[in-house]
């Protein structure tokens, strides 16, 4: 399986680089973000000693059983005499970019790395009182939802309520807005992809532009599988990418 992984990673980090050159860009500039969903345990460990990472999660049940399992079966290895460089995996950086429930909330804020689907008030302030709460001893850093496909099936924020909540969010002391995030259509239409992830940057820079956010606001987590080249042209920071890091 590792094999297979490696082989899909190569070339999803070749299609980045392509990516990155058509629009002027350097590969550092984007985040892999490395999407588990119903991928197993032996899955995400090859991804870890392959040196990937960022992972992502939809669910905060799969999320809580991948991060028990995951620690239930480290044993530590003994590094051969010599060895200057360490045989341990890299430590997962687990993102939370599901639909969060309020009542979800606890669970996640000691594990996470970021949460990508802020979409209400509501939400945000049951993230800051229960950092508050457990004690947490940073801010939780999160992205701001919004749907820029305007489908009535999809979460997120409607394009013109962002600025409004990016502006009250502020002001709770626990939580870090790191950027926005959408989706766009499941569509070969690559212009309908592209209008999506441009409204989103368009966004993005009118919310720095009015100084409404601080320099942690740097963030665009758009791009999947099906429009992740699409989407680093148009500005992405982070792609969100499962199927075909696993396909075959």
């Amino acid at each position: 399986m590792q094999e297979k992984i490696a082989a899909n990673l190569s070339r999803i980090q070749d299609n980045i680089a392509e990516a990155c050159a058509k629009a002027g860009r350097t590969v550092d500039e984007i985040m892999l973000i490395a999407v588990t969903k119903s991928v197993g345990l032996e899955g995400i460990q090859s991804l870890l000693d392959l040196g990937q990472a960022d992972l992502g999660e939809s669910i905060v049940q799969d999320l809580g059983q991948k991060i028990k399992d995951l620690q239930e079966s480290f044993t530590p290895k003994l590094e051969p005499p010599g060895a200057t460089v360490p045989s341990q995996p890299v430590q997962p950086r687990w993102h939370m970019i599901g639909h969060l429930q309020r009542n979800k909330v606890k669970p996640i804020l000691k594990s996470v790395e970021m949460i990508h689907s802020v979409d209400s008030l509501r939400l945000a302030e049951e993230i800051n009182t229960t950092a508050a709460r457990i004690g947490l001893n940073h801010r939780v850093k999160i992205l701001l939802q919004v749907n820029t496909s305007k489908e009535k099936q999809k979460y997120g924020l409607a394009v013109g309520a962002v600025n409004a909540l990016a502006d009250q969010i502020m002001t709770l002391p626990n939580l870090e807005i790191c950027g926005l995030m959408t989706m766009a259509p499941l569509t070969e239409d690559k212009e309908v992809c592209r209008f999506c992830f441009t409204r989103l940057r368009e966004l993005f820079e009118e919310l720095r532009g009015e100084k409404i956010v601080d320099q942690s606001f740097r963030h665009l987590s758009m791009g999947m599988t099906q429009d992740y080249p699409g989407a680093i042209e148009a500005g992405a920071t982070m792609v969100r990418i499962g199927s075909a890091l696993f396909e075959s």
